[in-house]
């Protein structure tokens, strides 16, 4: 999560929503403290709210979680302009800074928790972001009202106006927010309009700064250009916890423009990470001169503590402790006795590897550490933590370093850690002028917080009439927790292994066991988490149990998932999960790709569902596998519940995004080490899937269910590892047990 519940203080709502007016006339409404940017001068700067309307009628709404390609800049506006009765089009958008509001028992939330993280803009902003629309009409309505000296209820909202059908009179907004912004606040929060009464929420909405994104003038964090600022990059540590020794400038300072060299210590071996590694900056009037005098840099490194890690080492590491015992984490009935009486049993053992995020965007940040102050623009999913970490390396005060948020051109969880930010922050400190760090693609690739690696070992019992009666799912991994502070070492399965996932609570005698892998790479949250992994293997494993048993794998899925209820779910996307759910997605998948229709040999049909942060969604594939080994996905279908649908423009991009990055991921990509290095550096040896890859089209199908939203940012990635897994077996009859594909069909069936 981006948002740890310890920062928060809670507020009332009386100081969460105010009102009043602009400098430039207009009517204002939201929180406490908000700085609405504007390029109408007139706007003035400080405007205190979060919702304005402007002398003509139109509408900014502050923009204030990161958009890392998820939507929410588009959809979260959406959620105030419903309530706020504007037509969509008059509707503007202006970015917010991380906002904290301070006080004597810590701080809160200006504009509501911040972060890009776990799915959950949407659901964080549903009700307060409708209370803000819904707050502003009533005291619009409530103006109108009293200058015709009618009730409030003889009036009402409609396209940004105030109209009076008994009088037949109107105002627009703009003419009513003098009066609207001397009202005092409602004590109690107005009623929210029903589902069946919303006109922007649930219709398909083009990206709202689509046009500046596709013209060149969307910002991000790589675009920001500062006039008088340096430019930074770092030679790091190419072993895992090496430090610097020694290092001879002499040839990079005779690159012209280069002004500063000196190195940077990284953590120790088991401290928590404030940078990943140790490294020479180089800093210099233009990028070009920066990276040609690290190109000219000599640096002695010290030995890696973790010199004799690699790949091989890993997975040794793994079989040795899959052949112990480990820590049980949920232990339901008794899994040894139903075992052992089971009328067959089966085991299999999966692998999958580290993997890189690959943004598009490499890390870089700005930064401007005054003596008492510091100014941070980056690319980020959690500001706070930014504002966290510079305000450690540097020692300001917290209160005291503004954190800007610009466009980020690809999070997956890369950007909740924000190392490149103590680096910059670290370097202007030192040089004492503002600085922009720049990575490249080779150190994006290279130091990372990679997804864990591990190896499940899955067993099953059967009975005579093909019912599961036993079940074990037994994890060696390396622990995302990895050098966190103030976790305990009981704890450090917990990102690794969910306990309440499917199948727990469903078989009962089940048992899920996690044994600690040694190892020294950083690892940290990947795009859906322990999602992508445990999805792959049990998805697999339940297709594995189906074909040993002589069952149909859809109607094994069925079975298991059973009738519409509610089972407890204590991890993230909680409190509750109903398996019925996948069920409605997994028939419209399996109906839309004809699941039961025979196919000639070489071709074959692959399904998968998984419940991820609140959200379930399913997966169909068909593909086709030649003598070969050569694979052709030829298609993709897909489904997704995520509760009420805000913009389904949005939604069926994040499924279409989320099934491309899954075949991706499970087609080619995996991180290795030898001698505690990484050996891939950029796309030509961690190869992105190519265009001809993947189907031209992907086939989406939004199921809303309930009153409420969940995320949608992770919920289609886990899925489409196993359904092609699945799908390949169908068709050639080989089983892929270990991640990525790459090249074993050739092997095998050549």
């Amino acid at each position: 999560m981006a948002v740890m519940a310890k920062d928060v203080v809670s507020l009332s709502r009386r100081r969460f929503l105010v009102s009043g007016l602009t400098a430039a006339g207009g009517f204002a409404v939201g929180i406490p403290g908000f700085i609405l940017a504007s390029d109408d001068a007139s706007v003035g700067g400080k405007l205190g709210f979060y919702v304005e309307i402007r002398p003509d009628n139109s509408i900014v709404i502050g923009d204030a979680q990161p958009e890392i390609g998820q939507g929410v800049r588009t959809s979260l506006p959406m959620l105030v302009a419903e309530e706020l009765e504007v037509p969509w089009g008059n509707v503007s958008l202006s970015p917010l800074p991380l906002g904290l509001t301070w006080g004597e028992d810590g701080h809160t939330w200006t504009y509501g928790p911040q972060g890009a993280g776990g799915s959950t803009s949407v659901t964080d902003g549903w009700v307060y972001l409708r209370e803000v629309g819904a707050t502003a009409r009533q005291l619009l309505i409530q103006a109108a009202s009293e200058r015709w000296s009618v009730s409030p209820g003889q009036c009402h909202a409609e396209n940004a106006h105030v109209i009076c059908n008994q009088l037949g009179q109107q105002f627009s907004y703009a003419e009513l927010a003098s009066a609207a912004a001397a009202l005092p606040m409602p004590e109690t929060a107005p009623a929210l309009k029903p589902l069946s009464e919303h006109k922007i929420i649930g219709t398909p909405q083009k990206v709202i700064d689509a046009r500046d994104i596709v013209t060149g003038k969307a910002r991000y964090g790589i675009d920001t250009d500062v006039p008088g600022m340096k430019h930074a990059v770092m030679l790091r540590a190419p072993s895992l916890d090496s430090q610097v020794e020694s290092f001879d400038d002499s040839e990079t300072r005779k690159v012209p423009g280069v002004t500063h060299v000196f190195s940077i210590a990284g953590p120790g071996a088991t401290e928590p990470y404030l940078i990943l590694a140790a490294g020479v900056a180089v800093v210099a009037d233009t990028l070009w001169a920066a990276m040609e005098g690290r190109r000219k840099l000599k640096v002695e490194w010290t030995e890696s503590p973790w010199a004799s890690e690699s790949t091989d080492s890993f997975w040794a590491q793994t079989d040795e402790l899959l052949e112990g015992e480990g820590q049980v984490v949920r232990d339901d009935g008794d899994f040894q006795a139903a075992m052992a009486a089971a009328s067959s049993r089966l085991t299999s053992r999966y692998k999958v590897p580290f993997v890189n995020h690959a943004p598009l965007e490499p890390q870089n940040c700005y930064a401007d550490v005054k003596q008492d102050s510091a100014h941070i623009i980056a690319p980020t999913q959690s500001p706070g933590s930014a504002q966290v970490r510079a305000a450690t390396v540097t020692e300001l005060e917290r209160n005291n370093i503004l954190v800007e948020m610009t466009r980020v051109g690809g999070g997956f969880g890369r950007r909740l850690t924000v190392d490149y930010v103590a680096e910059a922050a670290i370097i202007s400190q030192r040089i004492g002028a503002p600085v922009k760090l720049q990575w490249s693609r080779e150190d994006d690739v290279q130091h990372d917080y990679y997804r864990p690696a591990g190896q499940h070992e899955l067993a099953a019992g059967v009975d005579e009439n093909g019912k599961v009666t036993a079940w074990t799912h037994r994890l060696a991994s390396a622990s995302k927790y990895y050098r966190r502070s103030n976790v305990a070492a009981e704890d450090m399965y917990s990102p690794e292994m969910y306990v309440d996932d499917f199948p727990a609570a469903i078989i009962d005698n089940l048992q899920y066991e996690w044994l600690a892998v040694n190892s020294g790479v950083p690892r940290g949250s990947w795009r859906a988490p322990a999602h992508t992994a445990n999805a792959f293997v049990v998805q697999s494993f339940i297709d594995e149990i189906a074909h040993a048993t002589g069952r149909d794998a859809l109607e094994l899925r069925l079975e298991l998932y059973g009738e519409n209820r509610e089972l407890e779910y204590g991890q993230h996307g909680g409190p509750t999960f109903n398996p019925w759910r996948l069920s409605r997605l997994l028939k419209q998948v399996a109906s839309e790709i004809d699941y039961e229709r025979e196919r000639p040999e070489g071709v074959g049909v692959g399904i998968a569902s998984h419940f991820t942060f609140g959200g379930y969604a399913a997966h169909a594939m068909e593909v086709a596998v030649s003598d070969s080994g050569d694979l052709d996905i030829r298609r993709v279908v897909a489904a997704v519940d995520c509760g009420v649908v805000v913009n389904p423009t949005g939604v069926e991009a994040q499924l279409q995004g989320g099934t491309i990055d899954g075949l991706s991921t499970a087609l080619n990509l995996e991180i290795t080490f030898k001698d505690g290095q990484v050996q891939q550096s950029n796309f030509d040896d961690y190869p992105i899937a190519k265009m001809a890859q993947i189907p031209r089209n992907i086939e989406c199908h939004i199921m809303p269910y309930g009153d409420e939203p969940t995320g949608m940012g992770e919920m289609g990635i886990p899925t489409a590892a196993p359904a092609l897994t699945n799908a390949i077996y169908n068709a050639c009859g080989v089983r892929i047990r270990d991640l990525p594909i790459a090249d074993q069909l050739r092997k095998q069936l050549t």
